[in-house]
């Protein structure tokens, strides 16, 4: 027997005969950690208040030595005045108490109890809590929440993508303050993390965040009133106008509980303040985009629907394609690129069980650009293997050099295509065999599915496959597909009949509306702007920075203002430009990497360093550092421009500082000057080579820094070629409707030749 820190009574393992509801009413915290997990865990309980209960519950999963008894809740009881228990098998949870996972075991949650089972995976291989968070969210939904602390490798993250696709909360240790930051960081990385803090921290903000989310009683299913309705126009138009996509036609049940989750997170009471905290906070605007199109995704998500596809689909398109036709498949909302990957994977393996060579072309698209950086990148945390064959995750995958991540091999990642599109607005890819559009269409009202479906009709070739999710359905388009598998919502479109006309698909893709003009600021938040010019904005940044050089670009490299001496590396004088591009001025070795450090500060909104850029001036070789800032990033100042400078330049989030330093650690060297007919050099070494040339290290330095710029530049290319591939086929696309529109007018021309001559015999 313990005692807590109130010297109550604390019973470790003692079974709880207090009866609780089936149905819990109050949230479950799930708590992962490994090394230095202890430390935040003291930290975070001794945070907890003294005079009132929390009324949640608390689940702690820590990495323990399967062979060693754990005290970890002997531990955990001195800083908690909550009851703590080591998990017995089927225990069922209540509130304001702590459970800790015995060793050796996996945990998972159903029905508001603990279910223990025996580890499947190897010692080295097991991901607790990952098992515990994935079955957290399933079971909880949003009233489950996650804390990620102190520990190494990326256990957590794939949880973490769980819990936020239930619509949960996630929080993650500042990685600062942790002994071991990988786990944290990798959870951070997901972009899904609502609160970063240290753990003594983060217990007031939990029940801060509890009894704003769960303080009220349940809302109910009924129509919004219309005052939320008005509110929730207004936040339509707010996310068009900073996304460009329009949310007004998804369910709205769908949107409200995810406006509701932002609104805890910022313990907002009404929905009318936090429509005014949209319009004063562009950075909430894409938060909240990101929040509502959130879904679950892993590799090879529901097993079962991915064996029978594969035994049904992709075996038939594999056999019946001849050798030279290429396979062409387009995954629609693919999110981070692991279902369109698993589609890859399935066709490599039939291709090869029957060595048959043809083209695969997968069209993976989604309307999160984040996420689509995340599928091209094919960058995994080392926790995907819960979800992979040991086969296939040796086969297709390649282990990077920390242990933490997986990448994507080459020959799967080449059969891909990835591209931000709106499914529901722009232009479909066409001559499709297989449509994969899973769990979509849930968060899409009836009228938006009924444009959806007979536009993969029109997509598809006769006899394509559309792949749907386990709750979703054709629907009343029977007459376009025929079922293939009921249960895992396998269709086959079915033949244009012969009396009807193939519909193009303008009839039912949205209009390409122009964009409302943004809300105007209340007068008080205007007061509230300072009005700086851009010289103060950029010299501001630049002190900052602790840089001599620098010019304000925006992201096609257009130079609004030039700092310091630029000539060497630039040929414009310094002062206000507007129309010259920094890109086409600069000089020669930087040209390429500022190109593609711009490119890739814009693609990722994260400051990018190129440093031992060899630049030549005036015959002179100069070691030049460069680094390439997205505004918003370094300066606060940036979020208040002057009402008159926003109207002539693009809002800060697509300003550029770009800094231009020489490296006081490699002097600037002299232009290699030849010597006789030969061009041999006074010194005996080849022409071309410096003194730099000659340092080992700086070698080294300058091969790591070229590489570097081949890597990028490999990724810029790609990305673009991305893109033109897929502007292509929706150019395909667009023409195959004009063509038939134009058949159809034609049709109609002799149609009307015909009864003019049927008229003129009478």
């Amino acid at each position: 027997m313990k005692k807590d820190k109130k010297n109550k009574p604390v019973h470790l393992s003692e079974r709880q005969e207090t009866p609780v509801p089936s149905e819990l009413t109050f949230p479950i915290v799930g708590i992962g950690a490994s090394a230095g997990g202890l430390a935040a865990f003291e930290a975070f309980f001794s945070g907890m208040p003294d005079d009132k209960d929390p009324d949640m519950a608390f689940v702690l999963v820590q990495h323990l030595d399967p062979n060693y008894k754990s005290i970890l809740g002997e531990l955990i009881a001195r800083y908690t005045r909550m009851q703590v228990f080591e998990v017995e098998d089927g225990m069922r949870v209540r509130p304001n108490c702590a459970y800790i996972i015995p060793p050796n075991r996996d945990m998972a949650f159903l029905n508001g109890t603990l279910q223990l089972l025996e580890p499947s995976a190897p010692r080295g291989q097991r991901l607790p809590i990952d098992f515990f968070f994935r079955s957290l969210a399933l079971d909880q939904h949003e009233r489950a929440i996650c804390i990620v602390l102190s520990g190494t490798g990326s256990d957590g993250t794939l949880g973490v993508r769980a819990i936020k696709g239930e619509g949960g909360m996630v929080m993650a240790q500042n990685p600062a303050s942790t002994e071991y930051d990988g786990m944290p960081r990798s959870a951070i990385g997901t972009g899904l993390v609502d609160y970063e803090l240290p753990p003594a921290e983060m217990a007031s903000q939990l029940i801060a965040y509890v009894r704003h989310a769960f303080g009220k009683p349940p809302r109910t299913a009924s129509a919004p009133t219309p005052r939320i309705e008005n509110a929730l126009q207004k936040i339509f138009i707010l996310l068009r106008n900073q996304s460009g996509h329009d949310f007004s036609q998804y369910k709205p049940s769908t949107i409200q509980r995810r406006i509701e989750r932002r609104m805890a997170v910022h313990q907002i009471e009404t929905i009318d303040l936090y429509t005014k905290y949209l319009q004063q906070t562009p950075t909430e605007v894409q938060a909240l985009f990101r929040d509502l199109l959130i879904g679950v995704t892993n590799f090879f998500r529901d097993p079962e629907a991915f064996k029978v596809l594969e035994t049904q689909v992709i075996h038939k398109l594999v056999t019946d394609k001849p050798a030279n036709a290429p396979i062409r498949i387009w995954s629609a909302g693919c999110s981070t690129g692991e279902e369109a990957y698993s589609l890859a994977i399935l066709l490599a393996e039939s291709l090869q069980e029957i060595k048959q060579n043809n083209t695969v072309q997968i069209f993976a698209t989604d309307i999160d650009s984040a996420a689509i950086a995340t599928a091209r990148a094919g960058l995994y945390p080392a926790s995907i293997a819960s979800d992979l064959s040991p086969e296939r995750l040796n086969r297709f995958f390649e282990a990077t050099g920390d242990g933490n991540t997986y990448r994507i091999h080459k020959s799967i990642r080449d059969m891909l295509i990835f591209s931000e599109q709106n499914v529901i607005k722009d232009p479909p890819f066409s001559k499709l065999d297989l449509i994969s559009c899973r769990n979509l269409m849930i968060y899409m009202d009836s009228a938006l599915q009924k444009k959806l479906l007979p536009l993969f009709h029109y997509a598809l070739n006769p006899g394509g496959f559309l792949f749907l999710g386990t709750s979703e359905t054709v629907g009343e388009f029977g007459d376009l597909f025929a079922t293939v598998h009921r249960n895992f919502k396998l269709y086959k479109r079915k033949d244009d009949s012969p009396n009807s006309e193939r519909q193009s698909p303008g009839r039912f893709l949205l209009p390409q509306v122009a964009g409302h003009k943004s809300l105007p600021q209340t007068a008080k938040n205007r007061n509230l702007a300072k009005k700086i010019s851009l010289r103060e904005l950029t010299e501001a940044t630049l002190l900052q920075q602790v840089a001599p050089t620098g010019a304000l670009v925006n992201v096609q490299g257009d130079i609004l203002y030039l700092h310091g001496r630029t000539g060497m590396y630039l040929e414009p004088t310094p002062g206000e430009s507007g129309v010259n591009n920094i890109l086409k001025m600069a000089r020669e070795g930087l040209k390429l990497a500022l190109g593609t450090a711009l490119h890739k500060a814009a693609f990722n909104k994260e400051t990018v360093r190129c440093p031992g850029l060899r630049v030549k001036t005036n015959g002179h070789f100069s070691v030049v550092n460069l680094t390439v800032c997205p505004l918003s990033t370094i300066s606060e100042t940036a979020d208040h421009i002057d009402a008159e400078i926003a109207s002539t330049t693009p809002p800060a989030e697509s300003l550029y500082l770009i800094i231009l330093q020489n490296s006081p650690d490699l002097p600037s060297q002299a232009a290699p000057q030849n010597a006789g007919p030969a061009g041999a050099r006074a010194d005996g070494t080849a022409p071309g080579f410096t003194a730099t040339d000659l340092d080992p290290f700086a070698a080294d330095a300058r091969i790591e820094s070229l590489r570097q710029e081949l890597r990028n530049t490999e990724e810029y290319s790609q990305s673009i070629q991305e893109e033109l591939t897929t502007s292509n086929e929706e150019l395909k696309s667009t023409n195959e409707e004009m063509q038939s529109v134009n058949e159809e007018l034609q049709s109609t021309n002799e149609e009307l030749e015909t009864s003019k001559e049927e008229l003129q015999s009478v």
